[in-house]
């Protein structure tokens, strides 16, 4: 970077702004992780969905490059949820358990940063605006899918056992992978696990939301049209510890 960054965290309010964010997810999932989708837009390179105008966007941005767009991460209440007649996610994973707990649901996804911005200061702050966001609307559970790249799971066999043996939700936050492309993740007995070697290969989003008491939902969900094989992350609010409660609201370093 040619200088030193100068962070600030809002939500998009102008197409303008929500295009920008657009534009880097493309950057992000299309051009890097060869994900695409019918409503991806190749000639002008913006990565979009039904559901975008229905989620918040929530914007990292550098004053020193003149307010760039350099991080992005879309979130959806439950009442939005509703207004789009269903979450994202949902498309993926049952998410009856959620939805019928009675408490305040908040989806999260697309999170994405510049390439220079990454392993630094930037997922701080991105996490800091997300942690006001939650206290601003009440928040009580957190959920999402999250990636990992490519679609062998016999490559991810290590990650994804460690998750299932250490991380499964209990059974009133489960979620489950719908069958159609359901990936069973108890690939490894426990015993066998490496997890210094799992570890290694988990993408640093998953580690931070396993740091602030994160579970997964039962099975993966293999997405071949965007070239992942994505896990349901679920975190309740109410049940973090204090010492997760702090890290979550410092913000966590990607």
């Amino acid at each position: 970077m040619d200088a030193e960054p100068r962070f600030r965290v809002k939500l998009a309010e102008t197409q303008a702004e929500l295009r920008a964010a657009q534009a880097l997810r493309y950057r992000v999932f299309v051009q890097e992780l060869g994900g695409d989708g019918p409503l991806v837009d190749h000639e002008s390179g913006l990565e979009r969905d039904r559901f975008d105008p229905f989620f918040d966007h929530l914007l990292l941005l550098d004053d020193a490059k003149n307010g760039s767009v350099v991080g992005v991460y879309r979130v959806l209440r439950d009442d939005q949820a509703a207004r789009a007649g269903q979450f994202y996610s949902e498309d993926e994973y049952d998410l009856r358990v959620l939805k019928s707990s009675g408490r305040r649901l908040l989806e999260l996804g697309r999170s994405c940063l510049e390439a220079e911005y990454r392993g630094g200061a930037a997922m701080f702050h991105l996490w800091q605006g997300l942690a006001r966001y939650v206290t601003d609307h009440d928040i009580d559970i957190l959920f999402g899918v999250a990636s990992f790249h490519g679609t062998d799971a016999s490559h991810l066999a290590q990650p994804l056992s460690m998750l299932y043996h250490n991380h499964l939700a209990p059974e009133a936050l489960r979620v489950r992978a719908h069958e159609a492309a359901f990936q069973d993740m108890n690939l490894i007995p426990k015993e066998k696990l490496n997890r210094v070697s799992a570890m290694k290969q988990v993408p640093a989003l998953i580690k931070a939301y396993l740091r602030l008491g994160g579970y997964v939902g039962e099975g993966a969900f293999v997405d071949r049209a965007f070239n992942t094989t994505d896990v349901c992350l679920v975190m309740d609010a109410a049940t973090m510890s204090e010492k997760q409660k702090s890290i979550y609201t410092r913000g966590v370093r990607k």
